[in-house]
């Protein structure tokens, strides 16, 4: 069986489909647990059930849809899983995560359609929360999914002072935020076979190489920071330059050393995403900043090196300026290697139907870094359009190369092994 010649198509519209769902006109934004986030959750536990899968939504908001296996697998079936998110940042693209949900649903609804089962249980997983918009954390939903939820997080607040327990509780979600609820989320790993995530690739590599696909070899690991710096308001006219305790000052020197540490090593970046003076005037001395840091390496080594260098920087440039800063660490996620079996597995695929086995490294995260954890991952890169943007509108990718991956993908599943 190939893939339907549609399929490439169709999941394109409904990344479309799914866009209409935003907390932000003309724009995407879809926040953890806002409306639209619920809307899209809704659309996609109908595009499972269509597709021939029994759906269920777990008490962090995970959308899971199972396929279930061929009689003939017996009682002792295991689950191959696969899945990513759907949440997005701010004013982000429509394949980021959900390509990876909308690909399997769209391939599982073609081998339904031709009386087709697997011999293990196919899950697919739309995580409800990765990119952390709403209440700064990463991989929130996977780590329920894989038991590493951190019950501190509940009492993390929003924007708006919403703490992560009344939100789930006022979302009418099973278990109503409760802890219990959440630790009963997690899935067994000796039921699992392993977890296979397709992602657009968020850069220009495989553009660059002008090859659709290509194999994962690792995750790197990153770090996320919120930096708040305090100093003294003061009138802008009247103190002296040397006199002033300027927070944006000191906080415009701790970015620069972020840039400079984080460029002097090839294989580590760093960036400062959001900035802020709160309640700040053109004729007041800033008497505070706070940024965010996120700083990433394929080595874990690399990356714990740099934030040393620059944790220590920053509280020596606050207290060289009269400052005070404090650093606040989300928990990091360390580099995840990609299981060799599995990308062996999709590379004899690429290779029977004349693709180059490229592989690559990813310097984004993703949920396969969490479901590293309990189970062995691989993930397959779809090439990314418009020289390799993402996190912005601009993200895109042809129906063409949505097509190959949905019939690679295909393959794939047909003549997945397990490990022996």
């Amino acid at each position: 069986m190939t893939a339907s010649a549609t399929l490439g198509q169709l999941i394109l519209d409904r990344a479309d489909e799914l866009a209409r769902f935003s907390d932000m006109e003309n724009g995407l934004t879809c926040a953890f647990l806002t409306p639209a986030h619920r809307a899209a959750a809704a659309q996609l536990a109908q595009w499972m059930e269509a597709a021939g899968m029994t759906v269920r939504v777990d008490a962090i908001g995970n959308v899971i849809g199972r396929y279930a296996a061929d009689p003939a697998a017996g009682d002792d079936a295991r689950v191959l899983m696969t899945g990513s998110h759907f949440d997005t940042v701010r004013n982000g693209g429509r394949y980021d995560g959900r390509l990876g949900i909308l690909l399997p649903i769209a391939v599982i609804g073609a081998l339904n359609a031709q009386g087709i089962r697997l011999p293990y249980h196919f899950e697919v997983v739309a995580f409800a929360e990765e990119e952390g918009l709403r209440f700064k954390t990463s991989f929130l939903a996977s780590s329920v999914l894989a038991g590493r939820f951190d019950p501190a997080l509940l009492e993390r607040t929003d924007t708006e002072g919403i703490t992560l327990r009344e939100a789930l509780h006022a979302s009418g979600l099973p278990g109503a935020g409760g802890l219990d609820a959440l630790r009963a989320g997690a899935v067994d790993p000796s039921r699992l076979l392993g977890f296979v995530e397709v992602h657009i690739e968020q850069g220009p590599v495989l553009l660059h190489h002008g090859l659709p696909l290509g194999v994962v070899t690792q995750i790197a690991g990153s770090s996320r920071f919120q930096v708040r710096v305090q100093g003294l308001a003061s009138h802008a006219g009247t103190t002296p330059m040397t006199m002033r305790k300027d927070a944006a000052a000191g906080a415009a020197e701790m970015v620069l050393l972020v840039e400079r540490r984080c460029g002097a090593v090839p294989t580590l970046v760093g960036t400062v995403g959001q900035l802020q003076v709160p309640d700040g005037s053109s004729n007041v001395i800033p008497a505070a900043c706070q940024f965010s840091m996120d700083i990433r390496a394929g080595e874990d080594g690399i990356r714990e090196a740099a934030i040393a260098d620059i944790v220590a920087g920053i509280h020596e440039i606050a207290a060289r300026r009269g400052l005070t800063a404090e650093v606040e660490r989300v928990p990091p996620v360390n580099n995840a290697p990609c299981a060799p079996w599995l990308m062996q597995q999709f590379a004899a695929v690429l290779t029977k139907r004349g693709l180059p086995a490229f592989e690559l490294p990813s310097g984004a995260g993703h949920d396969a870094m969490m479901m590293h954890r309990i189970t062995d991952v691989a993930m397959l890169f779809v090439r990314c359009g418009n020289g390799g943007i993402s996190h912005n509108p601009l993200e895109t990718i042809t129906a063409e190369d949505a097509q190959l991956a949905a019939e690679v993908f295909v393959d794939f599943l047909r003549h997945f092994r397990p490990k022996a």
